[in-house]
């Protein structure tokens, strides 16, 4: 037997020839624990968590998705590019994250999209002095070259504007090799330590610049694929579409506090009843 440093959602661990390899939750695939595991059976184990009562589901699992769901991967680990819910389907990158409209289970995705780009972005809580810029710098990417096995030149870059901290990974098709970790896999696996969820087994990860402890208040994911996303007008969600009527409503509002504003000025008023006066006259005549 032996313990998964890097993945506590697993079973049936055994050493083989030095290397500690188990079962993954819910799926059953088995992992290597020198390495991270596939976001997609990471998902998968927590979906089986959740369903078991033994934890609840995270209210803010991922951004630009409609919340954690039970993913089909393949052998492999990586995500199927279709997934479905009954008869629902819709079509997702190499992160798991949808990009097309739902639709019904006629759909076709010819191909898992890579996410090539992903963007971290983090706000700390108030302070008076802002954190040391190259100290920041310096703590994100030592921890992710290290703790999530990235290599740095996959990291672009890493930019403090306080209070966001924002973190840059990009790797395309062409860049990544075999041994390489996916950015996706990376993004999960920190996101889920910066909300105090980790995934590895009994190591959290402590936020500390200059040795002072970071609080982090708000962790946002974008991400951006090879290929662009296939959204319509339909798939806006209601909160997007309210922000999108209060704008309008705003943009119409502002118009008519324009027209009472020139309305209330004289000149305005004698401008315009003289027109009307030559254009009574005009018909007249």
């Amino acid at each position: 037997a032996c313990v998964c440093e890097k993945n506590k959602r697993v079973t049936n661990c055994r050493l083989d020839r030095g290397v500690c390899w188990c079962d993954a939750v819910g799926s059953g695939v088995t992992v290597n624990c020198d390495t991270l595991t596939s976001k997609c059976l990471l998902m998968k184990a927590e979906m089986r968590g959740s369903k078991s009562g033994r934890r609840e589901k995270p209210k803010d699992a991922f951004e630009d998705t409609d919340g954690l769901y039970d993913p089909e991967c393949e052998n492999t680990g990586v995500f199927k590019a279709k997934q479905c819910n009954g008869t629902t389907c819709w079509c997702v990158n190499t992160a798991g994250v949808r990009r097309t409209d739902k639709h019904d289970a006629d759909l076709k995705c010819n191909q898992l999209v890579r996410t090539m780009w992903i963007i971290i972005e983090m706000k700390h809580a108030e302070r008076n002095t802002p954190l040391n810029t190259e100290s920041l710098k310096k703590f994100f990417k030592e921890t992710i070259t290290n703790r999530y096995m990235l290599d740095g030149r996959y990291i672009s870059s890493v930019l403090y504007e306080k209070p966001y901290i924002t973190i840059d990974l990009k790797q395309n098709s062409s860049e990544k090799s075999s041994g390489d970790v996916d950015i996706a896999d990376v993004a999960y696996y920190f996101e889920k330590d910066v909300k105090g969820d980790s995934i590895f087994h009994n190591n959290i990860l402590n936020v500390s610049i200059d040795n002072e402890m970071l609080k982090l208040e708000k962790t946002v994911v974008y991400y951006v694929d090879e290929i662009a996303p296939e959204f319509s007008m339909k798939s806006l969600t209601p909160g997007l579409i309210a922000v999108i009527v209060v704008i309008v409503i705003a943009v119409v509002a502002a118009v008519v506090v324009l027209v009472l504003t020139r309305r209330r000025g004289g000149k305005y008023v004698k401008a315009e009843v003289k027109e009307m006066n030559e254009m009574h006259r005009g018909l007249n005549a």
